[in-house]
């Protein structure tokens, strides 16, 4: 705790917290300076786990974390961002209120509390408590009315209250003083709102007449009833046009037809849903100044509370690379971690005293690593090596991550605890001998390999001229087959499965920034310490993995898909793909003279010269000078909606419409590829060298980054011409493009055995149409480009767990005739329906579903008492089998034509993966071969029920071979 020697009662000093998370300093402030934060918890919590739901933060427990982490994060963003002087955190009481009492009903609809949640209140309630904030909560009141009475009392103290929460009711409470504080999201900035905001958000005069328009129109959500008709459109006419509810019912004979008979007949309902609506002010709280006072956390509680979670880069943010363990032998009852209170955490109070915190040793194994760095000690080590059945390594790199990187030595182990590390000079010719001394270990297919992200070691090693062989693991890789929706980093890895905290590299070199140095330039020792941490690590978590696989019946997913997936992977992003620069950058020109003409066309058509990149203006443009829209949409901020699907529905309201589509669609295809690509081929090659991520989509799916080549633009005319940059080695090659034809519709036709829909593979049919014919009961020549259109949605949709609101979104059609569409669809194709019925029983029994091959995706929300939450689970186990399905078959097809290739000791070479198409360079002579075993291996990589199908193309570039 910060010491200060004056009472902030007064007034007269504060703790503040350093924007950039460095230090906390006694300042001088006034009242007029005290800034309360007062934190609407609920709401915070429940936004925080559902922004959270589509990809769930699970630690290694199986304990979804979501809702405590996206709650810390807002917190220490808030303290970060804002430097509060005092705040508190809000909670609701178990217990019914008044509200209850007058309306039976009252929040008598809200779901059932998600069981995510509640499983990390106590976590949160931990959290506050470990950051010196104190918790309200009043027997008999909401949330809402503590914070209202808080804020109201603040006020008149001279504090300027913010009122933290995404909830719209606070609107009425708001002041010059007392303002919202809504957090951002996806790392967008926070949005405050005083008086002017609401104001013109519900268009009235005094912000307390929010409560009159809660009161017309009701809140669903709370299950306040409001008055029968009267929407928020109309609430807020009326509440413009009368000053308050109470007017419009005593005028109620102003008013014409059903309006005026609905608000006559419900005006004490109307009455008693302002009530419920407003926010009291007279709860039994006080401002307690001292208490609300920020001060820094209690170490020892963070560290406690977020190690049990996991949160360990939050770790980092509040507390510094401190918390972490420093040096590399270990005491004999374990490594002891220090950290000292005036250095790199978020809220350091200045200077203070060491503090300790113990954690294990790996296994309770004393660590022994060793330098081997002469010719006699590292004969000694390839001689043990040689010996071994298996053992682990890490080839270090230096100055930057990345194929191109420079080793600055390699690490062995083979016994748990023991490691010997291997340096490298700077210089390439001196280098080169000392790995070749390991060469011969490493070229061994009788002794297996052992790494994490073993991709990256196996390039860098191929730079020096040493192909690894034998049987190849990846902890990375087990630990994502075991455990898909977690992190699969060794760190990570180390604490939550060995229990055991790795050195932090922060250590040797420093925080990211100026005074970051070169891990080369690191103390020698500790860098040996470092590398051999990782390959001992790594041992270990193999040996722990190993049997883990097997109990799951993951091991031949391990061993026949994703370990020789690795090979070639490897060998793909050393090949590389030929870009065609001239061509690109002619291309680049051609888009920046269609850029500038487009400027110009929509200068003219607007009659004015303005920033066209600038959502702002272009509103402004649009909707107030050339008036394309009656009632224009506007962001809750009162600035004009510019985005493309707001765009899209206006094409046809003015031809300056599709003319700013085409120009922002120009400068998306000129900016992310067009111009950064030609920059991206890597000198020494004169080629793109992708990076494919095996481990990190839960479906099983491969993606690519630095560059991302598995999304370049193929929907449009202008996004295809890219695709033309991307050619063969030379003349001599040619690009073959393989792509499976509706494969996931294939899969599941299988996964489910419907006998129309398999039916319609056998013969070849078109599916889409051989759908519509089913399910609109007409012939399949009669079947028009509306009906096939709507059966390819549903084909797809219900692939996807879409129902009847998605499926009426897509198809823009009511919600009855799309809920019509996909009865019929299921009455035509009963066997879809019980497929979706018994993967979604399956995952309630196990918690998790497979895919063919046995690939897991586990579903913690399967059974969860909240609907929204059960739902979206539900979608994943319907779609995760046969997307991961899908994902497995082409890493097989991969992996069988790689080595058929390597085998025949063809020219040929694989070397794209997009999804569902595989693209070869192939040499000429060898096409036709090439052609004939990509096909077999592609469309006999599993055996189903219907016939897997690939289109192939060559082409003198990628366009031409698509």
């Amino acid at each position: 705790m910060v010491e200060n020697t004056m009472d902030p009662a007064n007034g007269n000093t504060t703790a503040a917290v350093d924007p950039a998370g460095l230090a906390v300093e006694t300042m001088a402030t006034g009242e007029d300076d005290r800034r309360l934060f007062l934190l609407d918890a609920y709401a915070l919590i429940y936004r925080a786990y559902f922004s959270f739901i589509r990809a769930p933060r699970v630690n290694s427990q199986g304990l979804n974390t979501s809702a405590a982490f996206g709650f810390t994060l807002a917190l220490v963003d808030l303290i970060k961002r804002e430097k509060p002087t005092h705040i508190a955190v809000v909670f609701d009481c178990a217990g019914p209120t008044d509200r209850h009492t007058a309306l039976v009903e009252y929040k008598a609809n809200r779901q059932e509390m998600p069981d995510d949640i509640k499983s990390n209140l106590p976590y949160i309630r931990r959290i506050v408590e470990a950051f010196n904030i104190p918790i309200l909560e009043c027997e008999g009141y909401e949330a809402d009315d503590v914070i209202g009475t808080m804020a109201k009392k603040a006020e008149l103290e001279g504090y300027t209250t913010y009122m933290v929460t995404p909830d719209k009711d606070f609107g009425q409470l708001v002041t010059d003083r007392i303002l919202i504080y809504k957090p951002g999201r996806q790392g967008s900035p926070p949005e405050l709102l005083g008086p002017k905001e609401i104001c013109a958000r519900w268009g009235l005069e005094r912000t307390e007449q929010v409560a009159d328009i809660l009161g017309l129109m009701g809140d669903a959500v709370d299950n306040i009833p409001g008055i029968p008709g009267i929407g928020e459109k109309t609430a807020m006419k009326l509440i413009q046009q009368f000053g308050s509810l109470e007017q419009v019912i005593a005028r109620v004979d102003e008013l014409k037809g059903k309006q005026q008979e609905n608000v006559r007949d419900y005006a004490v309902q109307g009455l008693l849903s302002k009530q419920l609506a407003t926010i009291l002010v007279d709860a039994p709280v006080e401002v307690d100044h001292t208490a609300l006072h920020l001060d820094p956390p209690d170490k020892e509680k963070v560290l406690e509370v977020f190690s049990e979670l996991e949160f360990r880069n939050l770790t980092r943010a509040v507390l510094g690379d401190e918390t972490s363990v420093r040096g590399s032998a270990p005491a004999p009852n374990g490594r002891k971690a220090t950290f000292p209170a005036d250095q790199g955490d978020l809220f350091s109070a200045g200077p203070a005293e060491v503090q300790t915190v113990e954690l294990a040793t790996i296994g309770s194994t004393q660590h022994r690593y060793t330098i081997a760095d002469t010719p006699e000690a590292i004969d000694g080590l390839v001689a043990q090596l040689r010996a071994q059945r298996e053992f682990a390594f890490d080839v270090r790199t230096g100055d930057h991550e990345g194929p191109r990187a420079e080793p600055i030595g390699i690490s062995f182990s083979f016994t748990p605890g023991e490691a010997w590390f291997v340096p490298l000079p700077v210089e390439r010719d001196l280098a080169l001998p000392i790995v070749a001394r390991f060469k011969e270990v490493f070229e061994d297919p009788a002794i297996a390999k052992i790494a994490h992200d073993l991709k990256y070691d196996l390039l860098l090693l191929e730079r020096y001229g040493v192909r690894v062989q034998g049987e190849l693991h990846d902890t990375m890789i087990a630990h994502y087959l075991l455990q898909p929706e977690l992190r699969h980093g060794l760190d990570y890895m180390a604490e939550t499965v060995l229990k055991y905290r790795p050195i932090p590299i922060t250590e040797l070199i420093g925080a990211k920034g100026k005074g970051q140095k070169k891990l080369r330039d690191a103390d020698p020792r500790q860098i040996a310490d470092l590398a051999s941490e990782d390959a001992d690590v790594s041992l270990q978590l193999h040996r722990n993995f190993a049997p883990r696989l097997e109990k799951d019946r993951l091991d031949r997913l391990y061993r026949e898909v994703e370990m020789p997936l690795v090979r070639v992977l490897t060998d793909m992003e050393a090949e590389g793909i030929k870009l065609d620069v001239e061509a690109m950058s002619a291309f680049g020109e051609e888009l920046g003279t269609s850029i500038r003409d487009l400027e110009q066309r929509i200068h003219d058509h607007c009659c004015t010269q303005f920033n066209i990149d600038s959502p702002k203006q272009l509103g402004e443009v649009l909707f107030e000078r050339l008036k394309i829209a009656e009632k224009p949409k506007k962001t809750k901020t009162g600035q004009y909606q510019t985005g493309e699907d707001v765009l899209a529905e206006l094409a046809k309201a003015h031809p300056v419409i599709p003319l700013i589509l085409d120009y922002r669609s120009l400068r998306k295809l000129k900016g992310t590829y067009v111009d950064p690509l030609p920059k991206m081929v890597d000198p020494s090659t004169g080629r793109l060298h992708t990076n494919y991520r095996q481990a990190v989509a839960a479906t099983g799916r491969l993606s690519s980054e630095d560059p991302n080549l598995q999304n370049i633009p193929i929907r449009t005319e202008k996004g295809r011409e890219i695709r033309k940059a991307f050619v063969p080695r030379d003349a001599n090659h040619l690009l073959l493009s393989a792509d499976y034809s509706q494969i996931e519709l294939r899969v599941i036709a299988h996964m489910s055995g419907d006998p129309n829909m398999q039916e319609a593979f056998r013969q070849g049919l078109d599916i889409h149409a051989a759908t519509a014919a089913k399910v609109f009961n007409v012939a399949l020549d009669a079947v028009d480009r509306e009906q096939r259109s709507r059966a390819k949605a549903v084909n797809f949709g219900i692939a996807y767990g879409q129902g009847a609101f998605g499926l009426s979104q897509v198809l823009s059609i009511p919600r009855g005739e799309a809920k019509q569409i996909i009865d019929e669809y299921f009455e035509q194709f009963p066997g879809v329906k019980r497929y979706m019925e018994t993967q979604i029983g399956f995952a309630r029994t196990h918690g998790y579903v497979r895919t063919m091959l046995d690939r897991r995706r586990y579903l913690p929300d399967i059974n969860s008492a909240n609907q929204t939450v059960r739902a979206a689970a539900e979608r994943i186990a319907i779609n995760a089998p046969m997307q991961g399905t899908a994902a497995d078959v082409i890493k097989l097809a991969m992996v069988r034509i790689h080595d058929r290739i390597l085998r025949e000791g063809l020219k040929s070479r694989l070397l794209l993966q997009v999804h569902d198409e595989l693209v070869l360079d192939v040499e000429l002579s060898e096409a036709e071969n090439v052609k004939a075993l990509v096909k077999e291996h592609m469309e006999g990589a599993l055996q189903l029920d219907v016939p897997l199908v690939v289109d192939m193309q060559l082409g003198k570039n990628w366009l031409e071979a698509h």
